[in-house]
């Protein structure tokens, strides 16, 4: 594995730190504090004609409360982060840091813009692989394994409902913009898939399931989404990323050690069979991930792992069949406590 640069590295967290700021800063509103159940959440609130609307700005932290009492200074300072970001992701594409594609940079720039990230949708899959790059300090490989032409986006139900908000402008109207369209379900009227004509891009949304797989509703993001058996470990205390493209986008994905842990679980469950094309591109995933944390984050990779052991036998029988397959993973893994 090929490390990045200490000036990539110094650079890409700089340029996590300003999108974070530019997003809260890009919100109008009193800061208020609202809280449901044993959680708190932070909202921007403005009046609209004669109601109060209410802005989700992120879950309450101290990272968030300290963005807050400088929100003035942030909103004063707007012009000058934005010719930094743009500095800094020149640096990284001359450090040799991969850069995010132009079509699914647009994708994800016009999503973030209409505040699917804010609101909790998560990037899963492959395009969530390829921005692991500068959150683990490492080159990624060029070849199957990170190539994807697909989008995917989840988001927890519960959460889609509980935050009383929504993206702004509607996603089928981003979408539309960018000539998407709608690809037909078999329960009509339920639309969580988007084709682009002519790219062979597919933007498609996920809900975790425990049980029935069926179609979902996620009221904040204004689509439906196919719900999937554990995709709840996945997208468990998501982190930010920053993709490269024009002066960066902030978006949100599953915790690298999260990803490889899930991509052993999906491997062996995959309804095309165990040998299959996509179960050996999980694996792959996983093992690289696996190889890359075992040095640098034993204890975060240990305790996925261990998380997921303990869920049940069915989950433990999905990654012990996908370790079958993999004995350096395995070593890796059962020496994370040695």
């Amino acid at each position: 594995m090929t490390p990045l640069s200490s000036i990539a590295m110094s650079a890409y967290t700089d340029l996590v730190r300003l999108l974070k700021d530019d997003a809260l800063s890009g919100v109008e509103g009193k800061p208020t504090l609202k809280e449901r159940g044993d959680k708190a959440y932070w909202y921007a609130a403005r009046r609209v004609g004669t109601e109060m609307r209410f802005i989700y700005i992120g879950e309450d932290s101290d990272e968030t409360r300290a963005r807050i009492d400088r929100i003035e200074e942030l909103r004063a300072t707007a012009k000058d982060r934005q010719a930094e970001r743009s500095r800094l992701v020149r640096l990284l594409r001359a450090e040799g840091m991969t850069p995010t594609d132009r079509a699914t940079g647009s994708i994800l720039s016009a999503m973030a813009a209409a505040g699917t990230f804010r609101l909790g949708g998560t990037i899963v899959g492959t395009n969530a692989f390829r921005l692991y790059e500068g959150e683990l300090g490492i080159r990624l490989p060029i070849g199957g394994m990170a190539n994807t032409g697909d989008i995917d986006i989840a988001q927890f139900e519960k959460l889609s409902v509980a935050l009383q908000d929504q993206v702004d402008p509607g996603l089928a109207e981003t979408f539309s913009a960018l000539k998407f369209e709608p690809l037909p379900a078999l329960d009509q009227g339920r639309t969580w898939r988007w084709a682009q004509g002519g790219s062979g891009q597919l933007v498609e949304f996920l809900t975790p399931a425990f049980g029935d797989e069926t179609i979902r509703d996620l009221p904040a993001l204004g689509v439906n989404a196919q719900g999937l058996n554990y995709l709840n470990f996945l997208i468990a205390e998501p982190i930010h990323a920053a993709a490269i493209y024009r002066s960066g986008v902030l978006v949100q994905v599953p915790r690298p050690e999260r990803y490889a842990v899930h991509k052993l679980i999906i491997a062996d469950r995959r309804r095309d069979g165990a040998g299959s094309l996509k179960s050996a591109k999980d694996r792959e995933q996983a093992a690289f991930l696996v190889e890359a944390m075992a040095e640098d984050r034993p204890d975060d990779l240990a305790r996925a792992y261990a998380t997921a052991m303990e869920v049940g036998p069915r989950w433990r029988e999905h990654i012990e069949n996908s370790l079958k397959r993999m004995p350096d993973t395995r070593g890796m893994l059962d020496n994370l406590g040695a």
